[in-house]
């Protein structure tokens, strides 16, 4: 049998596995799907399929699903197989299964020690903040000196700054969710102060967390603060300036870039404040918010 299958059946029954870890013990497969896997040729070897787990193994059971079929119950998620578009919607959770799925993974994420020199260098790691039914998500880089030391994310300058265009929304920090693509500070040996951008392996490390965040807010429109957001997110690394203000899609939900708010420290031009505006502007219309009059002439020369 070819090198595909095998390749296929380790991607499908890692998908499975993970599932599991995330409390699903059912994934629903259409009568299609079945019928194309029963077909003459696609079968396995015999000696491959006897030594293979089989998703009954791996602690989960299939469901048919036929033309008719009710939405699916909470825990239950589409399987995609590999090169197959996968849906990204996950079905709604009750209040208390998202406050108990939400305690789990920030206990987790509070003992992580992924990269060890940050769990070395850390005071604290700086989960997130806000509403876990928040309908929008601002995501940064990593926590800085500030947020290491209060583990709370955005509560410096930049932070501040962030808090104040939230507001300016008519949000507050309590209505939102904050989070970072790091959860610890990118530690600075041989340095006292200032900050240093996340590498892509402590990214690729530290990202799952976020994502597992995100699936559980389910937020209707994802802010992302900067191009190590960007990065983190979407994989792209072609610069926030190319990027800033066009919608773009994190696995089904809008995604708006725009500058991190510790670039608007630093370049306080009218100019530069009006575009980050424009941007919270676009996710409010987004959000079907109204907008004053007096917000939407925020930034412009008089």
């Amino acid at each position: 049998m070819s090198a595909n299958y095998d390749q296929l059946l380790d991607a499908t029954l890692q998908h499975l596995q993970e599932l599991k870890s995330r409390g699903v013990r059912y994934v629903p497969v259409s009568p299609e799907t079945l019928r194309a896997l029963s077909q003459p040729g696609q079968n396995p070897p015999a000696a491959r399929m006897a030594s293979a787990p089989t998703p009954s193994q791996s602690g989960i059971g299939i469901r048919k699903l036929g033309p008719d079929a009710p939405a699916l119950a909470v825990g239950e998620l589409p399987l995609a197989l590999p090169g197959e578009p996968q849906s990204q919607i996950v079905n709604p959770k009750s209040p208390i299964e998202k406050a108990a799925g939400f305690a789990e993974l920030r206990q987790r994420a509070m003992v992580c020690v992924k990269c060890s020199h940050l769990a070395a260098s850390r005071k604290n790691v700086v989960f997130g903040v806000g509403s876990i039914e928040a309908g929008v998500m601002f995501v940064g880089e990593a926590p800085g000196a500030d947020e290491d030391e209060q583990g709370e994310p955005f509560v410096g300058k930049a932070g501040q700054l962030l808090t104040r265009i939230i507001q300016t929304m008519g949000f507050s920090r309590d209505t939102v969710y904050i989070g970072n693509i790091l959860k610890c500070r990118p530690d600075t040996p041989g340095q006292s102060a200032g900050n240093r951008k996340p590498t892509p392996q402590e990214m690729q490390t530290c990202i799952p967390y976020l994502h597992e965040q995100i699936d559980l807010i389910r937020p209707k429109v994802i802010v992302a603060l900067g191009g190590t957001a960007i990065e983190g997110l979407l994989g792209k690394t072609v610069g926030i300036t190319k990027l800033r203000g066009q919608w773009q899609t994190y696995r089904d939900t809008p995604l708006m870039p725009t500058y991190h708010p510790a670039y608007l420290l630093r370049n306080q031009a009218l100019s530069e404040k009006r575009k980050v505006w424009e941007d919270m502007l676009a996710v409010m219309e987004r959000l079907g918010m109204p907008t004053s009059e007096k917000q939407r002439g925020f930034f412009l020369k008089g």
